[in-house]
C-alpha cells in the first residue's frame, strides 16, 4: 500500500474513532498523526514534541502526550518500553510484525524480522491450544558502537593498572 494511501486510511480511522468517543477533531490532533506517519522510527514524546515545534506546528507537550494516548487506544501507534523510564512509539498501522534489539547504552532499537519466529508462536499455539493474535520480543545488548567504547574503555583502565604498578 503506497504511503499516501495509508495516511488517508489512518486518518480515517482516526477520525471514526474521535466521532465515535464525542472527542474534538482538531488540526493539532491531525497534525500529529501525520508527522507519526511520516516517520519511520521509534520515538519518545519529547523528541515527537521537538520535531514538530521546529516544523513550526503549534502543539503543546499536553496535546502530543493526549493525542499519542489517544492513538495508542485506537491500534494506531504502539507505546513501548524498553527497559528505561521513557516509553517510545512507533507507528502500527500495516506495519509488519516485527521484534527489536535495543542497545542498553545508548538506547539504539534495531528492528528485525525472522519467520522461525512466527513459526515458533504458531507452534506453541498449537500446543496449548491458543488463538494467539501477536507477540514482542526485544532482545537486550550492547550495540557494535558501545560495545567498541567499552573494548577502549577497558583498554584504558587496563593499561592504567599496569603503569600504576
Amino acid at each position: 500500500m503506497s504511503e499516501q494511501k495509508t495516511n488517508e486510511l489512518v486518518r480515517k480511522i482516526f477520525e471514526a474513532y474521535l466521532e465515535n468517543k464525542n472527542l474534538r477533531k482538531t488540526p493539532e490532533r491531525f497534525a500529529i498523526l501525520e508527522e507519526i506517519y511520516s516517520r519511520n522510527d521509534h520515538f519518545d514524546v519529547e523528541t515527537l514534541y521537538i520535531h514538530m515545534k521546529n516544523q513550526k506546528y503549534r502543539v503543546s507537550r499536553a496535546t502530543v502526550y493526549n493525542t499519542l494516548e489517544l492513538l495508542v487506544s485506537c491500534d494506531l501507534v504502539t507505546k513501548h518500553q524498553f527497559g528505561k523510564n521513557m516509553a517510545q512509539f512507533e507507528k502500527s498501522y500495516g506495519y509488519r510484525q516485527h521484534d527489536h534489539v535495543i542497545c542498553i547504552e545508548c538506547g539504539k532499537v534495531v528492528e528485525f524480522c525472522d519467520p522461525r519466529i512466527h513459526q515458533i508462536q504458531t507452534m506453541v499455539g498449537d500446543l496449548l491450544k491458543f488463538d494467539i493474535k501477536h507477540h514482542s520480543l526485544n532482545l537486550y545488548g550492547f550495540c557494535s558502537d558501545c560495545s567498541m567504547a567499552r573494548k577502549v574503555n577497558e583498554n584504558v583502565a587496563t593499561a592504567a593498572k599496569i603503569e600504576a604498578n
